[in-house]
């Protein structure tokens, strides 16, 4: 496969975001509320200049920090403190502003349910243990502002105090999900990557390297000690593909952002379908038999130039486990939904248990070249093998690939 330009691709993963964004509405709709109850009792405030001068701060306030709660990193102490210090100064001019008998019989604080809002932004912050803190000081003001813990402020209360907490507690584990999913998420995009690279090097340098020590080791003498240092080169170069370092996940600064995961991936392919006969025709000799349909068989691009690969992989493998004397034969169908490319040999076959072992071993021919090459297309890769009658690879990619 010819060389192409990579991109990186990053992925944030948020379910804390929309919690900021809902909290927004939230202070809005709830200081148009509160504004809206002040305005139907009027009349029955006892100094309701007081209740205009508090409700005239909250409108102000309200509108001009949106943006601090748009996200975790605008949400800072700072405007946590100020924002909880105003919902608790309006529960305790409730007092001054309203009437004895309406305070008694249970009416409503200045802020009523925007206080909730304060102490939510808390909770998405910091988690429970902030939106404890936030609860219990507005439970304080409001026993204090009421005289006594009445049965419907201990219910607001307690209320607030569990919700609060509960969506604290929701916001620290879905944080630790989205880290989780990011590193998951990682570990397949650098294990795919890892793949691929082995595949390169497979039908490349590793080839050569067995070439050259089977090739010196028949010659003796000094190119029999080249052939050892390349066999050796081989091993290690076949245990380093076969395994590997995933990077640590990233992680944003804006924590409500949620995780980042960056991958590296090709770039979308901008060239026409290919021809796929005309990818197998050069594997055709005097021993590999092409058999191909008369009209063109068009395939994506890099579906066509991978799957190209897999075949050349499984007639690598002719080569090296049936000898330079076996036949081959190479089949391509062009169905409706699939094209199937079917390679068969008539060497002595694979004996049982034969794959794991070479997989094990670091030898990743079947595995990487073939099958994680029809793996990334979402397409297949069937082996089929009897000792004594050869092997028979079928590739199956579906029209619209992966690839």
């Amino acid at each position: 496969m010819g060389e192409m330009a990579k991109r990186e691709r990053v992925m944030r993963m948020s379910v804390e975001q929309p919690l900021w964004r809902a909290l927004s509405a939230y202070r809005v709709l709830t200081m148009l509320y509160a504004i809206g109850l002040f305005a139907t009792a009027y009349d029955k405030f006892a100094r309701p200049w007081v209740a205009v001068a508090f409700y005239a701060l909250l409108f102000v306030w309200t509108f001009a920090t949106l943006p601090r709660v748009a996200n975790a990193a605008s949400c800072t102490k700072r405007f946590l403190a100020a924002d909880l210090t105003i919902a608790l100064a309006g529960i305790l001019l409730t007092r001054v502003a309203d009437a004895s008998s309406r305070i008694e019989t249970g009416g409503p604080t200045l802020p009523s349910i925007w206080t909730a809002g304060s102490v939510l932004a808390f909770a998405i912050k910091g988690g429970w243990r902030w939106a404890a803190f936030a609860s219990t000081l507005v439970a304080a003001v409001n026993i204090v502002e009421r005289g006594a813990p009445t049965r419907d402020t201990v219910h607001n209360v307690i209320l607030v105090w569990v919700a609060s907490i509960a969506i604290g507690y929701v916001v620290e584990v879905a944080r630790a999900s989205e880290r989780t999913l990011a590193r998951a998420l990682e570990i397949e995009a650098a294990t795919r990557e890892r793949e691929r690279l082995a595949r390169d090097i497979h039908d490349g340098v590793l080839q050569v390297l067995a070439m050259v020590q089977r090739r010196a080791s028949a010659l003796g003498g000094e190119a029999a000690e080249l052939g050892r240092m390349a066999g050796e080169q081989e091993v290690a170069l076949r245990t380093l593909v076969s395994g590997g370092l995933v990077p640590v996940s990233r992680v944003s600064e804006d924590a409500a952002l949620g995780a980042v995961v960056r991958a590296v991936d090709e770039p979308d392919d901008e060239e026409g379908p290919l021809d796929l006969r005309s990818l197998l025709a050069p594997y055709a000799t005097a021993r590999v038999t092409l058999s191909e349909p008369g009209a063109p068989v068009p395939l994506a691009a890099a579906a066509a130039r991978e799957l190209a690969a897999a075949v050349g992989a499984a007639l690598d493998n002719v080569r090296k486990h049936a000898g330079a004397d076996a036949r081959a034969w190479i089949l391509v169908e062009d169905e409706p939904d699939a094209v199937i490319v079917t390679v068969r040999d008539d060497g002595p076959g694979i004996p049982e248990g034969r794959l794991a072992q070479a997989e094990g071993e670091g030898r990743l021919g079947v595995a990487l070249s073939i099958r994680g090459r029809l793996r990334d297309l979402g397409g297949t890769a069937e082996l089929i093998s009897v000792p004594g009658q050869g092997t028979e690879v079928e590739l199956k990619v579906p029209k619209v690939s992966r690839g």
